[in-house]
């Protein structure tokens, strides 16, 4: 069973920042490209953005300039430094593994306030 844990979700004012990190086994953070997605209320899954084993990465535009990922492969740990939060960023963040097959973590809140 492979498990994704992340930390970091919370409540700030518009304008802050906040970290995410996914702590993931290293057979599977050593070799898959390793991704952030979103999901607010009655909203799909949405892409964040993601980072390959070599390093490449890609956002969604409406994050640009806001988020960077990063990936420490020696603590098998992905990051997700957030700032210039939005109240449109408020969602359920969850880290991804992908495959295939992908795999899933259980997911961190994030709710940004006006």
């Amino acid at each position: 069973q492979v498990q994704l844990v992340e930390s970091g979700g919370g409540l700030v004012q518009a304008g802050g920042s906040l970290r995410l990190s996914c702590a993931a086994p290293g057979s599977i953070f050593s070799i898959n490209a390793m991704g952030w997605y979103r999901q607010a209320p009655g909203k799909e899954r949405e892409l964040v953005a993601v980072m390959s084993s070599g390093g490449s990465t890609h956002y969604a535009d409406s994050v640009k300039g806001r988020f960077a990922i990063s990936r420490d492969n020696a603590k098998n740990t992905l990051y997700l430094q957030m700032n210039s939060l939005k109240p449109e960023d408020t969602a359920m963040y969850y880290c991804a593994a992908k495959g295939p097959p992908d795999y899933w973590g259980q997911g961190t809140q994030v709710t940004v306030s006006s």
